[in-house]
C-alpha cells in the first residue's frame, strides 16, 4: 500500500487533517447567542429545546445531579423545621394543658372564690383544654410530616448515589476510549510525518544497527511497515470510540437522565404536598381555636346548649350577686339567741335544788331506779322531739328529783326502767345507760351540731375519722395513743402493726395525689396543718383516713412534711444509731456493686420494724422517683431531702457525714428492687 495513498485515506476519514472523527463532541461549552439590551424570555419552544439541548451534552448528567442534591436538601430542611415546629407546639401545648389542671384543681379548694366567678373560669379552662388539645394534634401531625419527609430524602438519596455511578461510568468509558485513541492518532501523525520525510530524500543522521548503519531504503520500509501498524491501531481507537459515543448519547445518558429526572420529580412533589399540608393545618387549628373563642351564632357545643364566645363567658360574671350569695350561705351557722343567763348553783353546796333545764318542744321522760348508798340511780333518758332544740343549752343531771314540766314516773323495779315515747312513730329509743358517779353530772358545754335523733348528745373525741375543715378552729385533742417521738420497737408492740399507721397513711396519701406534685417532699407543707395532723394521729391513729383528701386539708405537701417530722421525732433514727457507722463505711466504697452490697448486709441486720418501715419508704419513693418527669423528684433530690431525717445526726458531730448520708439513701432507691422485693 502506497503511504501517500494511506495518508490521504486517513485524513479523509476525519474531514481533514487535525478534524476530530464525526460522532464525536467536542468537550468546550455550548456557546449560546448574545443579545445587547434587555433579558428576552424564549419562548416555550425554544426553551424546551434548550432544555433538551443541555441534557444532551456532556453536563446534562452533572446538572441534574446538582439539581438532584439540592431537591434533597430543600426536604430534610423543611423536614428540619417541621420537627422543630411540632416540639414547639407541643411544649405549648403540654404546658397550657398542665395549666388548665392545675388551675381547675386549685378553684376547687374551699378557699377560693365560687359563684358565678367560678363557673365562667370553669367555661375559660375548658375552652383552653380544647385548645390546647388540638396543639397537641396539630403537633402530632407536623411529627408524621417530618418522619415522611426524612423518608422521602433518604430513599432519593439512595437512588440519586445509584443513578450518579450508572451515568458517570458510562461517562468515563467514553472519555477513556477517546483518549485512548488521541494517544493513537498522534503517534500515527508522527510516523506519516517522519516516513514523508523519508520518501523524499531529506538527509536525515543515518540509523545503526546491530550489523551496522542502515540505508534509506531500509529506513523508508521500516517506516512504512511501522506507519501500517499505528494507521490499524488508530482507525480500531476511533471505532471503539465511535461505538461507545454512540452508546452514551442514544441510550445511557437518556436512562439515566430519564431516571434523575423522576427522582427530582418526585422530591419536589412530595416537598410541596407537605408544604401545602403544613398551610392546612395551620389554617385549621387557628380556625378551631378561633371557633372556640368566638363560636359562631347557632353553633352548638354540646346537644342542645348554645356556643358561647369567651367574651359573653366573662361578661356573666356577677361580682355583686357572688358576695350575696357567699354571705347568705352563712345563714344556717348563725347561733340562736341564748336564753336569759340564770345562776345554777353547784349541787354540792345546794344538795336539795337540782335543776334540769329542758330545751323548748324537748319531751325527755326520767325514770330512776332504786338508788343505792354507793352510788346515784341508773338512767334511761329518751329524746322523743329534737326539732327546735337549742343546741347550746346545757345538760344538768342531779340526784333530787326533777321539777319543771317534764313527766316523772317511777317505778318499783330496781334493775331497769322503760319509758315510753310520746308517740310510737318517734325517733328510736336509747338502751338503759348506766351512769357512774363521775358521770352524773355531765359537763355543760356548748354543740357545735345538734344531737342525732333518739340519743343524748355526750361529749365524744372529736376525730371518727374526719379532720376539722379550714376555717375551724383547731381542736386541742390529747393525746390517748401517741405516735411522734414514740420509738418504732414500742409503737410495734402497743399496736401490732410493723409499718406505724401513720407511715402508712402518709404514703397512701401521696401515691393517690402527690405522685405528680411538682416539689413533692422538698416543700414544706403549712405548719398549721401540720400541728392538727399530729394531734389527731397522736389521740388515736386508727381513726384517719387519708384516702379521702378533705381529710388532709387537700395539701399533699402537708402530709409529705408530716411524714419527715415523724422520723425526725424518732428517738432512735430509722437506720438506727447502732448501725449508723456501718452506712457511713459502705458509702465511702467506690464500686457501685460493693457499696450496694454492703448496704444490703447492713440493712438485713436492721430490727424487724425498722427493716419494714424502711422497705415500705423505699419502694414508694421509687415511685416518686418513676415521675420524676412530672414531680422534678429524682433519687438525688429525693436522698436530699430524707438522708439527715432517716440517719440523724453523727454521734461525733461530723457534718461531713451529710455527703456519705445523701449517698446512702440514692444507692438505696438506685438499687430498690435489688435489696427489697416487690410484694
Amino acid at each position: 500500500m502506497d503511504s501517500r495513498d494511506s495518508i490521504e485515506r486517513s485524513s479523509s476519514e476525519f474531514g481533514g487533517t487535525g478534524a476530530p472523527p464525526s460522532g464525536v463532541e467536542s468537550h468546550a461549552t455550548t456557546s449560546f447567542p448574545s443579545v445587547d439590551g434587555d433579558d428576552i424570555q424564549p419562548s416555550p419552544h425554544d426553551a424546551t429545546a434548550i432544555f433538551d439541548r443541555v441534557l444532551r451534552s456532556d453536563i446534562g448528567l452533572s446538572t441534574l445531579l446538582a439539581r438532584l442534591k439540592q431537591s434533597i436538601a430543600a426536604a430534610r430542611d423543611f423536614a428540619t423545621f417541621l420537627k422543630k415546629r411540632s416540639a414547639l407546639e407541643e411544649e405549648h401545648a403540654q404546658g397550657l394543658k398542665k395549666l388548665c389542671r392545675t388551675t381547675h384543681d386549685s378553684t376547687r379548694r374551699p378557699e377560693s372564690r365560687q359563684g358565678s366567678y367560678s363557673r365562667s373560669f370553669d367555661e375559660i379552662i375548658r375552652i383552653y383544654d380544647h385548645m390546647a388539645d388540638n396543639g397537641i394534634q396539630f403537633a402530632l401531625s407536623l411529627h408524621q410530616m417530618h418522619e415522611d419527609l426524612q423518608e422521602l430524602a433518604t430513599e432519593r438519596e439512595r437512588g440519586r448515589k445509584q443513578w450518579k455511578q450508572t451515568g458517570l461510568s458510562a461517562e468515563k468509558r467514553v472519555q477513556d476510549s477517546e483518549a485512548a485513541m488521541e494517544k493513537a492518532r498522534a503517534k500515527y501523525n508522527s510516523l506519516a510525518e517522519d516516513y514523508d520525510r523519508a520518501r523524499t530524500g531529506d538527509k536525515q543522521t543515518g540509523r545503526f544497527g546491530l550489523k551496522g548503519p542502515k540505508s534509506a531504503a531500509q529506513v523508508e520500509e521500516d517506516l512504512h511497515r511501522k506507519l501500517q501498524a499505528a494507521d490499524a491501531d488508530y482507525a480500531s481507537k476511533v471505532q471503539t470510540a465511535q461505538g461507545l459515543r454512540r452508546e452514551l448519547v442514544s441510550t445511557s445518558r437518556p436512562q439515566t437522565a430519564q431516571a434523575l429526572q423522576q427522582l427530582i420529580h418526585e422530591c419536589d412533589s412530595g416537598v410541596t404536598l407537605q408544604m401545602q399540608k403544613f398551610a392546612s393545618f395551620n389554617e385549621k387549628l387557628l380556625l378551631s381555636n378561633g371557633l372556640r373563642i368566638s363560636p359562631l351564632k347557632g353553633q352548638l357545643s354540646a346537644p342542645g346548649s348554645q356556643a358561647r364566645s369567651l367574651r359573653d363567658i366573662v361578661y356573666e360574671v356577677n361580682d355583686e350577686q357572688d358576695l350575696r350569695d357567699y354571705v347568705t350561705s352563712f345563714a344556717p351557722r348563725i347561733l340562736q339567741k341564748p336564753g336569759e343567763v340564770q345562776y345554777e348553783p353547784h349541787h354540792s353546796l345546794h344538795p336539795a335544788q337540782q335543776a334540769f333545764p329542758q330545751p323548748a318542744h324537748r319531751q325527755t321522760s326520767v325514770q330512776p331506779s332504786n338508788q343505792s348508798p354507793q352510788g346515784p340511780s341508773s338512767l334511761h333518758i329518751t329524746n322523743t322531739n329534737m326539732q327546735g332544740s337549742t343546741p347550746h343549752e346545757p345538760l344538768v343531771l342531779s340526784n333530787a328529783p326533777i321539777s319543771g314540766s317534764s313527766n316523772i314516773n317511777y317505778h318499783d323495779n330496781p334493775k331497769q326502767q322503760t319509758f315510753p315515747s310520746s308517740n310510737s312513730g318517734g325517733p328510736p329509743q336509747i338502751s338503759p345507760a348506766h351512769l357512774s358517779p363521775a358521770q352524773t353530772q355531765l359537763p355543760s358545754v356548748p354543740y357545735n351540731q345538734p344531737s342525732a335523733l333518739g340519743q343524748v348528745a355526750y361529749p365524744q373525741s372529736p376525730m371518727h375519722g374526719s379532720i376539722p375543715q379550714h376555717g375551724s378552729d383547731p381542736i386541742e385533742m390529747p393525746p390517748l395513743r401517741p405516735v411522734f417521738g414514740v420509738s418504732l420497737e414500742d409503737l410495734f408492740n402497743r399496736d401490732g402493726s410493723a409499718v406505724p399507721m401513720v407511715v402508712y397513711q402518709c404514703l397512701q396519701a401521696v401515691d393517690l395525689f402527690g405522685l405528680e406534685v411538682e416539689g413533692i417532699y422538698r416543700l414544706s407543707g403549712t405548719a398549721s396543718h401540720i400541728g392538727k395532723l399530729r394531734s389527731v394521729f397522736d389521740n388515736d391513729a386508727s381513726q384517719v383516713d387519708f384516702r379521702n383528701p378533705e381529710n388532709f386539708f387537700h395539701d399533699v405537701n402537708s402530709v409529705a412534711g408530716l411524714l419527715k417530722q415523724f422520723f425526725r421525732d424518732l428517738p432512735d433514727p430509722l437506720l438506727t444509731r447502732e448501725h449508723y457507722q456501718g452506712f457511713i463505711d459502705a458509702a465511702r466504697i467506690d464500686d457501685d456493686i460493693a457499696r450496694r452490697d454492703s448496704l444490703h448486709a447492713t440493712i438485713n441486720s436492721l430490727p424487724d420494724p425498722n427493716y419494714a418501715t424502711l422497705r415500705a419508704l423505699t419502694l414508694h419513693l421509687h415511685r416518686v422517683q418513676e415521675h420524676s418527669a412530672a414531680n422534678r423528684m429524682n433519687a438525688g433530690n429525693l436522698a436530699i431531702c430524707f438522708g439527715p431525717t432517716l440517719m440523724g445526726t453523727a454521734m461525733n458531730g461530723n457534718i461531713a457525714d451529710a455527703g456519705w448520708q445523701v449517698r446512702v439513701i440514692d444507692t438505696i432507691l438506685q438499687n430498690t428492687y435489688q435489696i427489697f422485693d416487690d410484694d
